[in-house]
């Protein structure tokens, strides 16, 4: 079994990640999707959650060894980063959607400076907007965003197009095609609930299930 299939596992498992193709949940955005991401239950299970982590600290050691900090993103990001930082030890901060408005006013929690090479935490990566809007805030503050590492990726070229856009370079420890396959050789996904899945996923602005 190879990690990315681990990673989505311990999602299944979890229920973290819900497949749904008869009766599609709706997102935010407004999109109806067949799939459902929720990483954050995953930090109520001791031992997939240290999985999660270790597997996350693998990947920051060896795709971005010579980062200075660690930057998590609000808000189902920031465990996650302070769970790496910790293991890691490295410096942490976590970037808000927008500034507060009261206080200090903050957008960007934690102590940084102006040069700094951050690795941005993420939980899931979708279009990409938010991701990067995270990017753009840190790198207004006047530091260097190194890349990008998220537990579960929807696979969107949407996505790919907007990181090479603003070079960001990413990586996701597990993504769609990956558990697909998992859920199909469990026998959880049938081969039409498997087509319905992958048109999904091809036009999903479109898609009405």
């Amino acid at each position: 079994m190879t990690n990315e299939t681990a990673v989505a596992e311990k999602l299944l498992q979890v229920n973290a990640v819900k497949l749904s193709p008869e009766k599609p949940y709706t997102w935010a955005s407004g999109w109806k999707s067949p799939i459902y991401c929720d990483n954050r239950k995953v930090l109520s299970h001791p031992y997939e959650r240290d999985f999660i982590k270790s597997e996350l600290c693998s990947v920051i050691f060896e795709k971005f060894p010579d980062v200075d900090a660690l930057a998590g993103v609000a808000t189902a990001g920031i465990a996650w980063g302070a769970l790496a930082a910790d293991q890691l030890k490295y410096p942490y901060m976590y970037v808000r959607p927008k500034p507060k408005e009261h206080g200090m006013g903050n957008q960007i929690e934690g102590d940084f400076t102006t040069g700094q090479r951050i690795l941005v935490i993420e939980d899931l990566i979708s279009t990409g907007k938010s991701s990067l809007q995270v990017c753009e805030v840190l790198r207004n503050a006047g530091m260097e965003v190194t890349g990008m590492v998220s537990i579960f990726n929807y696979g969107f070229p949407l996505a790919a197009h907007a990181f090479a856009a603003a070079k960001i370079p990413f990586y996701s420890l597990t993504n769609y095609e990956i558990l697909l396959d998992l859920a199909v050789r469990k026998g959880t996904v049938s081969a039409d609930q498997l087509n319905t899945l992958l048109n999904w996923r091809n036009n999903p602005a479109e898609w009405q299930g």
